[in-house]
């Protein structure tokens, strides 16, 4: 059999599994941390702008769309969801893969589970194979992969293709073909988030709208290529060297990779992430005084040195992609979170200042340890000579020091309150991590009052 055939029969098997506490644990927290992201981008002017190209698309259908009372048809709404989900820099990660699974396979799910009024359960389930499929197809084709691809946009459509095969209880031979016509329409190119752009939103809100095309075509009997992966002019042929195919399905069914999500606790790009946790590291456990310090060096990953490259940047998303911003907020605002970005933060003369002592290079070590790694070596010189360094192995939010449910909530209200209040907050945490027997439909409706 071919990969895809085997994840045919994978998919087509789940539906007798029964999951584990843990497991769907680990789907409610990704749910609630989807929410979190949706409803922080709803209000931003990319979400405007794509809710305006769509009018035409809006005032029909069944399926509920960030920021506006009107509903949309399923694919349509995977899209949008999809897109402004991603455009607040909130949502999860993969890290063994470079991959942010939430946008593309809950956003195509979610579409899907409202239209045909599936349980919160259901949706649970679909995230799960979702996550599992597309995560194990995310790591085996880095590191290479990440070098011109966003792995969002690309192995994102195995995520929505999956998790909607599941929802519409797809056979075998009708998921292989979900997944064959997904992956051909994969893409996403790095240079699209290497200036300021609104296109990166785009590419997951692209991917959980073919995922979802592909499972509603490969249920009519539209047919796709078993070896796309593998072929010899297949999705590792053309988008990544050497992909690892053999170790893409060990222990497929034993073990689920969404209970080793990482929650981001900084609202900036993810590789920024060590340096600002170093930062907080060493100014929690020394009597530091900012208003001292000399020069901040910070070595990382050669990816953070690409894609975190500006430096006094203009705009908030140059802001979320630049490490020596990202670094002096962590020290003059005391977090990066959506206050960070504001305009007030932007042209702050303290921040400013301090970006002029970081210095950022690669380091030999965290370079050898990526992508199974996110790690930083921070040293902050004091004006008295004295130096204070620490390795920050990896991020506050990775599996290895993940966010506790409570710091997941604290996040989630933060983005949210400011947008729906507090009740409306309260509900839809509350029903997400402990709710029994909703609907998506009902989920659906504590957020789609808001309108924008």
């Amino acid at each position: 059999m071919t990969l895809l055939q085997e994840f045919g029969q994978f998919i087509e098997g789940s539906y007798q599994t029964t999951f584990s506490t843990l497991t769907l644990h680990s789907a409610r927290r990704a749910l609630l941390d989807w929410h979190g992201a949706l409803i922080a981008g709803a209000d931003t002017e990319a979400a405007s702008k794509l809710r305006e190209a769509y009018v035409e698309e809006l005032g029909v259908g069944h399926c509920s769309v960030a920021g506006t009372q009107k509903k949309a048809f399923s694919r349509a709404a995977a899209f949008m969801n999809g897109t402004i989900s991603h455009i607040a820099e909130f949502d999860d990660i993969f890290r063994d893969g470079a991959y942010h699974p939430a946008c593309p396979t809950i956003s195509a799910a979610f579409a899907l589970a409202e239209s045909r009024n599936d349980s919160v359960e259901d949706l649970l389930a679909a995230i799960i194979i979702g996550y599992e499929v597309s995560t194990r197809i995310s790591k085996v084709i880095q590191p290479s992969h990440y070098k011109y691809f966003h792995t969002t946009g690309t192995a994102g459509v195995f995520g929505s293709a999956a998790a909607c095969s599941y929802l519409l209880k797809l056979n075998a031979s009708q998921a292989c073909d979900a997944l064959a016509t997904a992956g051909t329409f994969a893409s996403g190119l790095q240079q699209a988030f290497r200036s300021d752009s609104m296109t990166k939103p785009m590419h997951p809100g692209h991917a959980a709208e073919v995922g979802l095309n592909a499972a509603l075509t490969a249920k009519v009997g539209m047919t796709g290529t078993p070896d796309l992966l593998e072929g010899d002019a297949g999705f590792g042929a053309a988008l990544c060297e050497n992909p690892r195919w053999e170790e893409l399905l060990e222990g497929l069914g034993s073990r689920w990779n969404i209970e080793q999500m990482t929650f981001k606790n900084h609202g900036c790009c993810g590789h920024n992430f060590p340096a600002i946790d170093a930062i907080s590291h060493l100014l929690n456990d020394h009597p530091i005084d900012i208003e001292q310090i000399k020069k901040i060096r910070v070595g990382a990953y050669k990816a953070t040195n690409d894609v975190c490259r500006y430096v006094h940047p203009k705009t908030p998303f140059e802001a979320k992609f630049s490490l020596t911003y990202t670094v002096s907020a962590r020290i003059i605002l005391g977090r990066v979170r959506e206050r960070a970005f504001l305009e007030t933060a932007l042209n702050n003369p303290k921040i400013y200042a301090m970006e002029d002592k970081v210095e950022l290079s690669v380091d030999p070590e965290c370079a050898a340890k990526f992508p199974l790694h996110r790690s930083a070596k921070v040293e902050i010189e004091m004006n008295d000579g004295s130096v204070y360094a620490h390795h920050q192995y990896t991020r506050h939010g990775d599996p290895d020091e993940p966010l506790t449910d409570q710091e997941l909530v604290d996040k989630f209200h933060e983005l949210a309150e400011p947008r729906i209040g507090l009740q409306l907050a309260q509900t839809i945490s509350g029903e997400v991590l402990g709710g029994r027997g909703l609907s998506v439909r009902s989920l659906a409706k504590l957020w789609s009052k808001m309108s924008y």
